[in-house]
């Protein structure tokens, strides 16, 4: 549903429709006589008299062109526990044909900084839909006017959220456009148009990639008509020519698994299989949008995994960018080929700071972590301890995960470097870290977040109303801001 939301010092008085108002927890109504009329405060009060108040939101009809929505605020709410309040408050208003409210910001009897930012977050967040490809358009906006003179968020801070917002709707779109659309080569199309944000933009085709030789990337997309591309998005916001924080996604904009084919059931999920990606590209432009004080650069690779005469085969043995040799025993074990050569690129081009890189990996993590946390593995204590803060601060929550030498083994062929899956059985989504692991050269800090578990959701969450979520982007935001800016 379209969000309109307008900023004014006007009071909004007794006579303005929808009003949106705020109590504490023991819904104490005496400090709203101010803003609504004796009657409609009498109306109010017998009303709770007799209702449910360990609610959150009520919603009283007042006549048939009036509601007054109470919503309590409790002591000591985390921001993510404001931004659950706006996306509930949402729910509350989705429906229906009221479509204009008025919320008092001088009510709030809590203090808390930025309150309406972070409720109007959590609003926005939740309203978001993918209907590009419905005929049949939305005609119905919701107009939010946030009235009085106190507890707004400031210039800077509206910026903020909105350039978080951008960010968090544009890796949707991208995990919600269809494989037929979205192949690689209108992907790197749309990266390349992020030019106009201010964003430096190379794309590294496939006459480039083999020249580089990067065969283990390239490996993956031989079956398909369409290019590979590996594109690298820079933001160089600080002043000085620090190293730069490195983020990096997986991005196959279709999963078939080649010969070793997925089945046929939920096979039209696997446009999903860029989310990694789709959050690397939302969080540079949010970056940018808010001119975040740091350097950074995103690395995506994009490649279809498709079946033809020419697509890659069980045994096949690959050269990697990094020189080391991989036997491809299970040509739906991908994603890994492509991190692969976009990890070793990126330390030896970049030197950053960290890298982290985020993939839709194994079906395995979901098995272990289902769908309330990403996996983390990491070869780093204290880069880890930052990125679960992030995550626990903006509830896109990440559990840490073993890496141990012993599980290379698993990992090594008798006829190349190492093999791409491990044939033995169990520690499928450790495994799969662990030849990440062995790409990463030069013992930079590396994360690795394997988010299959956490990319899409059939019924939604708290902030998403179902389908593509942007894992990833507000989670590594909240980390630049709290170590790096």
């Amino acid at each position: 549903m379209p969000i309109k939301i307008n900023y004014t010092k006007k009071a909004g008085g007794k006579s303005s429709s929808n009003l949106v108002l705020f109590v504490d927890e023991k819904f104490n109504i005496n400090n709203l006589k101010k803003y609504i009329s004796a009657t409609e405060f009498s109306y109010i009060n017998d009303l709770l008299k007799t209702s449910d108040l360990k609610k959150k939101i009520f919603v009283f009809e007042v006549n048939s062109k009036k509601k007054i929505v109470i919503i309590s605020i409790k002591k000591d709410l985390k921001n993510f526990d404001v931004e659950n309040l706006g996306a509930e408050f949402y729910g509350r208003i989705n429906y229906g044909k009221n479509s204009e409210y008025f919320i008092n910001s001088d009510s709030l009897v809590r203090k808390h900084e930025n309150f309406i930012g972070h409720f109007l977050h959590g609003l926005k967040l939740k309203s978001y839909e993918f209907k590009k490809y419905k005929t049949k358009k939305e005609k119905r906006i919701i107009s939010i006017n946030v009235v009085g003179s106190k507890n707004k968020p400031s210039a800077l801070n509206q910026i903020k959220f909105r350039s978080l917002e951008e960010g968090t709707f544009y890796a949707r779109d991208l995990v919600s456009e269809p494989g037929n659309i979205l192949h690689p080569d209108e992907y790197a199309k749309r990266l390349n148009s992020l030019r106009k944000d201010g964003l430096k933009i190379n794309i590294y085709d496939k006459k480039k990639l083999k020249k580089l030789g990067m065969h283990a990337l390239l490996g993956v997309g031989m079956g398909s008509v369409r290019g590979s591309y590996l594109v690298t998005i820079e933001w160089d916001g600080a002043k000085n020519n620090s190293k730069p924080l490195a983020f990096v996604g997986k991005g196959v904009t279709f999963d078939t698994g080649g010969y070793s084919l997925k089945p046929a059931r939920f096979m039209e999920d696997m446009t999903y299989d860029m989310a990694g990606s789709a959050a690397v590209v939302g969080l540079m432009k949010n970056l940018a949008l808010r001119k975040a004080k740091i350097n950074a650069v995103g690395v995506v690779g994009l490649v279809e995994n498709m079946v033809s005469g020419v697509a890659q085969r069980p045994g096949d043995i690959v050269k990697s960018y990094s020189g080391k040799t991989i036997e491809v025993l299970n040509t739906d074990a991908e994603g890994r080929l492509v991190l692969a050569d976009a990890l070793t690129f990126t330390e030896k081009k970049f030197k950053p700071k960290f890298i982290i890189d985020l993939a839709t990996l194994t079906g395995a993590i979901i098995v272990s972590l289902g769908s309330e946390y990403a996996g983390l593995f990491s070869n780093d204590d204290i880069l880890s301890k930052k990125i679960l803060s992030a995550g626990e601060n903006v509830q896109e929550k990440l559990w840490r995960m073993p890496l141990h030498k012993n599980y290379d083994k698993l990992m090594n062929s008798k006829n190349a470097d190492m093999q791409n899956i491990n044939y033995v059985g169990g520690a499928g989504s450790t495994t799969a870290a662990q030849f990440l692991q062995r790409f990463i050269l030069n013992k930079t800090p590396w994360a690795h977040l394997d988010i299959a578990g956490m990319a899409f959701s059939k019924y939604g969450g708290a902030l998403n109303s179902g389908g593509a979520t942007g894992f990833g982007v507000r989670l590594l935001n909240q980390l630049i801001e709290e170590n790096y800016e």
